[in-house]
């Protein structure tokens, strides 16, 4: 598989040639996340890159969060989502940790990307 997007050091996910999926997950954490987030956001980031199909991740966080997931096919995805410790991550962002979230899936038929030589 080509990549479309050559790691840059910029944190930019590795993809291969379209068509793959993207799962979108845009959050507004509370003021008072409480314990445990930082942690279980390493552990479910190092989890998600073991399972089958999934192919990167990209986040960046200001007053919203935005990580977005690259996955080979739909059903890569609904094996994440049914992970148990995934599950019990959700449920703890569902009652702790977030004010607000979405989560919005497409399937990416279309890459480029951009790297600049370093002289």
């Amino acid at each position: 598989m080509q990549s479309t997007n050559p790691e840059s050091g910029a944190g930019l996910a590795r993809t291969p040639e379209p068509p793959y999926w993207a799962v979108i997950f845009s959050t507004r954490r509370n003021r008072h996340p409480g314990d445990q987030f930082d942690e279980t956001d390493r552990r479910m980031m190092a989890l998600a890159s073991q399972q089958p199909g999934f192919l990167g991740v990209e986040t960046a966080s200001t007053e919203i969060g935005i990580t977005v997931s690259y996955w080979i096919d739909e059903e890569s995805i609904a094996a994440w989502r049914r992970n148990a410790d995934h599950a019990f991550a959700q449920y703890q962002g569902r009652t702790r940790w977030y004010d607000a979230y979405e989560l919005r899936v497409a399937r990416v038929e279309r890459a480029h990307g951009f790297v600049r030589e370093s002289a």
